[in-house]
């Protein structure tokens, strides 16, 4: 029983410890390792190997060597054995962990900088207000991990960092061993920080796509996401212009076909259509309308919108046409049945007006406004855009 539990336990933990770790690894190949010699009582820097991009930890190591020691193990072996930084970061145990097995009797403070005018600085008048990091008691060996996300001084894109050391050994000069590994994020070693997201988020708002909608985040965030997978951002920015909007061009089109962004995007269309229309500006509202139309996802309402737009701007044929088209998808809608009516009768075809007036004259063309109401309302408002009015009141009369 007390074995079984045992392992339970040792089971979670290891389940714990599994998703916990970060989506990444530490870089042998870009890690720095330097044997330094400092003078007596002399300050000196030392620039670390390029790190890669995507990094956001670092792990130092500091041990400072009598003349014919050598190092136990180096940082890199010790870290195979940590999956991720967290495994350092979970207390002193982790630091201790990472300490070399040696060091010599000298000691020394150190201090990190990011930049080389800084270091230089340094190295002149021993002032480190410019430091993002300073060990001031001397040390004759240290380990630390810095995450560069929550440093203030050390950020995300940071490429190098210059240690500077100081020797407090008055009389012989020391040996210094620095050890820097560096974690790189998988996600972000392809290049694509905020900043970069944003940029390419700011030119797809302003597409011809983008500006069809009311709100085109999910859009230009669909974009972002194709854009990411494909490229790395360096290979993304070598592209030419023409070859960018090409991009741009496939994968908006291959997000404007998505049935959830598409969805949302005709939604945006036929409200901004419908304000329009109870705007009176029926140009811009059969825009909205006819692109929905093209684009193949058009429903029966969508026709009837249109038609109305179309018989308010005296374009009765193209009324006609979108009308009937319509009526194919759905013979039961009573607002496509009214429009149609109504097309027929400003184009002075009064016996097939009257006769679709006649049939539906006793039903709702919605769940609340009856036919009669709406050809009252419908009649009012095309007298007052100049439509010819001349059977208006026969009709009226007609449903008395």
């Amino acid at each position: 029983m007390n074995f079984k539990r045992i392992f339970l336990v040792l089971l979670i933990t290891s389940s714990c410890s599994i998703f916990a770790q970060k989506d990444g690894y530490w870089d042998k190949e870009r890690a720095t390792t330097k044997e330094i010699l400092v003078s007596a009582g002399n300050r000196i820097v030392v620039k670390t190997e390029d790190m890669p991009v995507g990094t956001t930890e670092i792990v130092y190591r500091i041990t400072l060597l009598d003349k014919n020691q050598q190092m136990a193990n180096s940082l890199v072996s010790l870290l195979k054995s940590i999956p991720d930084p967290y495994g350092i970061g979970q207390g002193s145990a982790g630091a201790v962990f990472l300490m070399s097995k040696i060091s010599g009797d000298d000691q020394c403070t150190y201090s990190l900088f990011t930049s080389n005018e800084n270091a230089k600085k340094y190295v002149a008048d021993g002032k480190i207000d410019a430091a993002c990091y300073s060990q001031s008691e001397p040390v004759s060996k240290d380990a630390k991990r810095i995450s560069l996300d929550k440093n203030s001084c050390l950020k995300e894109n940071t490429t190098n960092i210059w240690f500077g050391f100081e020797s407090k050994n008055w009389f012989l000069s020391q040996k210094v061993v620095l050890e820097v590994v560096p974690w790189v994020d998988v996600k972000l070693n392809r290049g694509w920080n905020q900043d970069n997201k944003n940029e390419i988020i700011s030119l797809c708002k302003t597409s011809t796509m983008a500006q069809k909608m009311a709100n085109s985040d999910d859009f230009c965030v669909c974009i972002l996401d194709k854009i990411m997978k494909e490229y790395r951002y360096a290979e993304f920015q070598k592209l030419l212009a023409v070859e960018k909007t090409k991009v741009y061009k496939d994968f908006g089109n291959a997000c404007y076909k998505d049935a959830d962004i598409s969805k949302n995007i005709y939604n945006d269309l036929r409200n901004q259509a419908s304000s329009l229309i109870k705007q009176q500006k029926y140009n811009e509202a059969i825009q909205k309308l006819t692109t929905i139309v093209n684009d193949g996802k058009a429903s029966a309402l969508d026709y009837s919108s249109l038609g109305y737009c179309y018989i308010l701007t005296k374009q009765y044929a193209k009324a006609l046409k979108f009308l009937q088209d319509g009526e194919k998808l759905d013979d039961t809608e009573l607002l496509i049945k009214l429009n149609l009516a109504h097309v027929y009768l400003v184009s002075n075809n009064y016996s097939d007006a009257k006769a679709i007036y006649k049939k539906y004259q006793d039903q709702n063309v919605t769940n609340n406004v009856s036919w009669k109401d709406k050809t009252k309302a419908d009649f009012a408002l095309f007298e007052k855009a100049g439509l010819p009015s001349k059977d208006f009141e026969k009709i009226l009369k007609f449903f008395n």
